[in-house]
């Protein structure tokens, strides 16, 4: 399991970093973090080409790694071999930065409260209480 705290700034997020692994293993784990990133990335390629998107799936065992990447100029998803990656930049907001789950606990429960006054007043308004 990647040490993502090793990796995070100081404010607890991966957004800004930039990884330029130097083996399998390192672009492994980059993988990994940004497999779990809310933001787009992106993809530095060995070709010199940089592609900026949002990584949802890999497939990091087997005979040719590889990750599935959501372009944000296209609407197909391309797979991209593990070998042709250079560099990957977490360059997109991260939407999660500095959420927690006590606060969206919170939202969710007052967003409850409020949908059961809403329907409390609908069926007193109908007669039904």
């Amino acid at each position: 399991m990647t040490d993502i705290d090793k990796h995070m700034g100081a404010d607890g997020s991966l957004e800004g970093r930039v990884f330029r692994p130097s083996s399998v293993e390192e672009i492994a784990e980059a993988v990994e973090l940004a497999l779990d990133y809310r933001g787009d990335v992106t993809l530095g390629l060995l070709s010199g080409e940089f592609i900026v998107g949002y990584l949802f799936s890999r497939q990091a065992k087997g005979e040719t790694p590889s990750c599935e990447f959501f372009p944000q100029d296209k609407s197909v998803p391309r797979t991209i071999p593990y070998s042709e990656i250079a560099s990957i930049a977490f360059t997109g907001e991260d939407t999660a930065s500095g959420k927690s789950w006590e606060a969206w606990a919170s939202k969710k429960e007052s967003e409850r409260r409020a949908e059961a006054e809403r329907v409390e007043a609908d069926a007193r308004a109908r007669g039904y209480l």
